[in-house]
C-alpha cells in the first residue's frame, strides 16, 4: 500500500496535492460502487431517504456548481455541462430531485466527467488565484475551501450510500422486489 500525497503533475505542487486528494476522495466514491445493480440504485428506504443514484446525481451537480458558481463566478454551466444533467437538481420543496433508472454507468460517467472539467479548470490556476477570496453576498470563499469542502461532501454522501447499499441488499435478501 502506498499511503502518500503526490502533487497532480501540471499545476502548481500545492493545489496539485490538493487535487490528489480530491481525486483519492473520488476513487473511494467509486470502488464503493462496485457490483451496484439497478433495483439498489433506485432503491428508496420506505421509512425515507434519498436513493444511491439521487445522491450520486446530487454530488456531481454540486461539484460541478461551486466550480462554475463560486471558483469560476458564472451564472450558469456551459451547454456541455448541462447535458450531463436532464433532471433538476432539487424539487419545488427544495429536495434532491429523485433520480431513477439511471444506470451504475451513466452516474460513473457523470462523476468522471464533471471531476475531469473540475482537474481542468484548477491545473492552470495559480496559487494566488487559488487563495483568492471570492466575495458573495452570503459568504467568502476560497478555491482551496470549495475542494476542501468538496472532499468533506463526498465523504459524507459516501457513508450515506454504504448504508443504504446495505440496508437495500438486506431487504433485497428477504423480498423479492424492491419499491
Amino acid at each position: 500500500m502506498h499511503n502518500v500525497i503526490e502533487a497532480l503533475p501540471g499545476c502548481d505542487p500545492d493545489i496539485g496535492r490538493w487535487l490528489w486528494a480530491l481525486e483519492d476522495a473520488r476513487r473511494r466514491t467509486q470502488r464503493s460502487l462496485a457490483g451496484l445493480s439497478q433495483v439498489i440504485i433506485d432503491w428508496s428506504d420506505p421509512q425515507g431517504s434519498n436513493s444511491i443514484g439521487t445522491l450520486l446525481y446530487h454530488l456531481a451537480a454540486i461539484e460541478i456548481d461551486w466550480l462554475h458558481t463560486d471558483v469560476l463566478g458564472g451564472k450558469s454551466w456551459p451547454p456541455e455541462v448541462e447535458a450531463l444533467f436532464p433532471y433538476a437538481v432539487r424539487d419545488e420543496k427544495g429536495l434532491l430531485f429523485p433520480v431513477r433508472g439511471a444506470g451504475l454507468a451513466e452516474h460513473r460517467h457523470r462523476l468522471d466527467a464533471v471531476q475531469s472539467i473540475f482537474l481542468a479548470a484548477f491545473r492552470g490556476m495559480a496559487l494566488d488565484e487559488f487563495r483568492r477570496v471570492r466575495h458573495f453576498d452570503d459568504y467568502d470563499v476560497t478555491p482551496e475551501w470549495v475542494i476542501h469542502h468538496l472532499m468533506q461532501h463526498e465523504a459524507e454522501h459516501r457513508g450515506q450510500i454504504g448504508e443504504l447499499r446495505v440496508r437495500a441488499e438486506r431487504m433485497l435478501g428477504e423480498r423479492e422486489t424492491i419499491q
